[in-house]
């Protein structure tokens, strides 16, 4: 299981979405040997379709030819009316949709994403002050 720890930090998480991830057989392997990244990962609509962009996963070394783009843009598998709630919430401004984990359930992976808004420095200082705060009362 990989987590975007960042996303917490940076985006207020207001509603999550569990999706399937369409992937290649030496995507797959290459997941399981590990180092994903989702530095640069954000979910697009386009044309009644979830795309995921930015998402790196490494190039697996043991394939052949047949060898994935490591940032290539992946289908993400959702049902018609999860579409239509992103879409309406997508039409808010100032909401973006962003992955959070990327897990494997069963022999499939999935990848969540969450309907998010962008913190302001001022919010991020409080939410660390807060997270700050809660660490010395469990201290006590």
């Amino acid at each position: 299981m990989y987590t975007n720890r960042r996303a917490h930090y940076e985006y207020e998480l207001l509603e999550r979405f569990e999706a399937g991830i369409s992937l290649t057989g030496s995507e797959v392997k290459s997941i399981r040997a590990g180092g994903v990244d989702f530095r640069d990962a954000f979910a697009r609509l386009a044309g009644g379709n979830v795309d995921l962009e930015g998402l790196y996963i490494p190039t697996y070394t043991e394939a052949t030819y047949n060898n994935h783009e490591p940032r290539r843009t992946r289908r993400l598998l959702l049902h018609r009316e999860e579409i239509a709630k992103m879409k309406r919430g997508l039409e808010q401004k100032g909401l973006t949709l962003i992955p959070t984990r990327l897990y494997a359930k069963g022999r499939y992976f999935k990848v969540e994403l969450a309907l998010a808004r962008g913190k302001k420095l001022h919010d991020k200082r409080r939410a660390e002050a807060e997270k700050t705060v809660q660490r010395e009362l469990r201290s006590l």
